[in-house]
């Protein structure tokens, strides 16, 4: 079924998102592509920390995080939010957007419980893309085990080396 983009418009120009990154030009890039796509409620923190406080303070709709910031990284971010016991608001769709796309990072993430994965550079095309996935199409959050998180779009077991084997993990 086709998108209305009338609809997703709207959904953009109302949507309240949070950049956490440390670094200030890459939440200036950021804050570039969503303007380009619509979204006009920007909020920045420049480290974990302060994200999560945004997260209680603001309340968005939706985070973009880095994974390399120094003291609280981005997947150190992700196991606070995502602990429904401790944190007012678990079930906020993270976007982690990183410059290390190997392997092992990308299945991290995802047993993190962040709902998409995005490599620097990144494109506003690919940016809105995840976005509509997010707003669109989003996942129940589950919880299994220690996982707290998207439910999985599809799962298989990883054989492919002894740090691997048995941990399940959600592909897409």
């Amino acid at each position: 079924m086709p998108i209305d983009t009338r609809s997703l418009e709207a959904r953009f120009a109302t949507a309240k998102i949070l950049i956490v990154d440390d670094e200030h030009y890459m939440r200036k890039v950021v804050r570039t592509l969503l303007m380009s796509i619509g979204v006009r409620d920007i909020h920045e923190a420049a480290d974990g920390p302060a994200g999560l406080e945004m997260v209680r303070n603001v309340m968005p709709d939706m985070v973009i995080l880095d994974w390399e910031m120094p003291g609280l990284d981005g997947a150190g971010f992700v196991r606070m939010v995502r602990s429904p016991q401790t944190f007012p608001l678990p079930d906020i769709p993270i976007i982690m957007l990183t410059g290390h796309g190997e392997r092992s990072r990308v299945i991290q993430a995802i047993e993190l419980g962040v709902n998409e994965f995005l490599l620097k550079p990144v494109s506003s095309k690919a940016l809105r893309d995840r976005i509509i996935a997010v707003m669109t199409k989003p996942r129940p959050l589950v919880k299994s085990g220690d996982y707290y998180g998207p439910a999985p779009r599809k799962m298989a077991n990883i054989h492919e080396d002894n740090d691997n084997a048995g941990h399940l993990v959600m592909l897409t």
